[in-house]
């Protein structure tokens, strides 16, 4: 039997007990940064497996496998483990036990397959080469993103990995099939935050005031401006306002009104300098209709950039694993990921697993109310990481 072949065997006989571990997270989500019971969980899991471990930033756990040869290639593993302030609304029997909050995003799946690798590589490890860093990453959801603190705390040193895979969920993708993409995958996300002020008074009488509504009106069409004129056609990016929020009468300008927005690009370099630009216009044009602004640019998660020979590697093994016609192309997703704090550091590798059975009606999106998968796709999940951790 080939190596291959024994991966799937071994996925194939596992998947069964790796579905019961993703319906036990189901019906048990924590909110990011709080997932104790589920590190515990995930702690109790290699223990039994053997796998030595360390916890950084209180709840991420990493555990390492080593085969033959140590230390000469060292390939990390990453699954996500929060879940959303969403309610669920599936009737199933592993419902989520927690009010007003869901695995709405998949991190229970994700977190099911790490492990299911897991098991794989420690029963297969006399037969690959190298060590394999299992990360376990608490609050990919809420900023700074715990990949940030995980790399603050040390995730990659000691030992360093050369390359980093991690996969998600994907509703639009049959069950059975995965897919990759090159270059650009995701965007980076910033938050911004406005506050515009001025004297307020009576609207009869708005020569005595600043209208802060209208700057801000102004503001909003303005700031389209960045995007229109100053980004390169080719660098994909997104300014929208998504809130405003001023004035509780109609008879009364306010004196100060709040807005707030995001901010997403696929170029490091343009996001930067598009901060800058926002900033100069809307002070420029605050100040130049009588009022003062505060401008806060909450930054947030980097661009996700798959390394071009990882992500070909990747292919090629899933094709010789699964066959060239269950493998595709990722669609470019403005969406972020705290993954891109990895690949900005080391050749990294974001996949997507198919969750969808149109037939079943399971096709619901992720962080909606009805998320679910097709739990097939566990087995292909767990086989495939142990062969990116094992060969990629």
């Amino acid at each position: 039997m080939s190596f291959l072949d024994r991966i799937k065997t071994l996925a194939a006989a596992y998947a069964p007990q790796f579905v019961e571990i993703r319906r036990h997270l189901h019906a048990h989500p924590e909110l990011s940064y709080l997932e104790y019971e589920t590190s515990a969980f995930v702690q109790q899991q290699l223990t039994a497996m053997g796998i030595p471990f360390t916890v950084l930033a209180e709840t991420g756990v990493v555990g390492i496998i080593e085969g033959v040869n140590p230390q000469q290639r060292v390939v990390a593993l990453r699954a996500d483990m929060d879940a959303l302030p969403i309610e669920e609304a599936n009737e199933v029997p592993y419902k989520s036990t927690r009010p007003g909050i869901m695995h709405a995003c998949g991190h229970d799946v994700h977190t099911a397959c790490l492990l299911g690798a897991a098991k794989i590589l420690v029963e297969t490890k006399n037969e690959w080469k190298g060590t394999v860093k299992l990360i376990f990453q608490p609050g990919e959801e809420k900023n700074p993103g715990g990949a940030s603190l995980l790399i603050k705390a040390g995730v990659l040193e000691n030992p360093h990995p050369s390359a980093i895979f991690g996969l998600h969920v994907h509703p639009q993708l049959a069950v059975g099939k995965v897919s990759f993409r090159a270059g650009m995958v995701m965007a980076s996300a910033d938050e911004l935050y406005l506050t515009v002020k001025g004297n307020g008074g009576h609207a009869a009488a708005p020569q005595s005031t600043v209208d802060t509504l209208l700057v801000a009106s102004h503001i909003v069409v303005a700031l389209q401006q960045v995007i229109s004129r100053n980004r390169n056609p080719f660098q994909p990016s997104v300014l929208s306002i998504t809130s405003i929020q001023g004035g509780h009468t109609t008879n009364v300008i306010p004196a100060e009104v709040k807005m707030m927005g995001t901010f997403r690009a696929m170029n490091e370099a343009w996001r930067f300098k598009a901060h800058e630009l926002i900033w100069q216009l809307v002070e420029g044009l605050a100040h130049s209709m009588g009022a003062e602004v505060d401008l806060h640019i909450d930054v947030g998660y980097p661009t996700v950039y798959n390394n071009e020979a990882l992500d070909q590697r990747a292919r090629s093994l899933a094709i010789d694993y699964m066959g060239a016609d269950q493998v595709e192309e990722t669609e470019l997703r403005m969406g972020a990921e705290d993954f891109g704090y990895y690949s900005q550091k080391i050749p990294g590798c974001f996949y997507r697993l198919g969750v969808m059975n149109a037939a079943a009606g399971i096709t619901a999106g992720v962080h909606t109310p009805t998320f679910n998968i097709d739990e097939r796709a566990i087995e292909t999940g767990m086989g495939l990481m142990a062969l990116f951790g094992s060969m990629g």
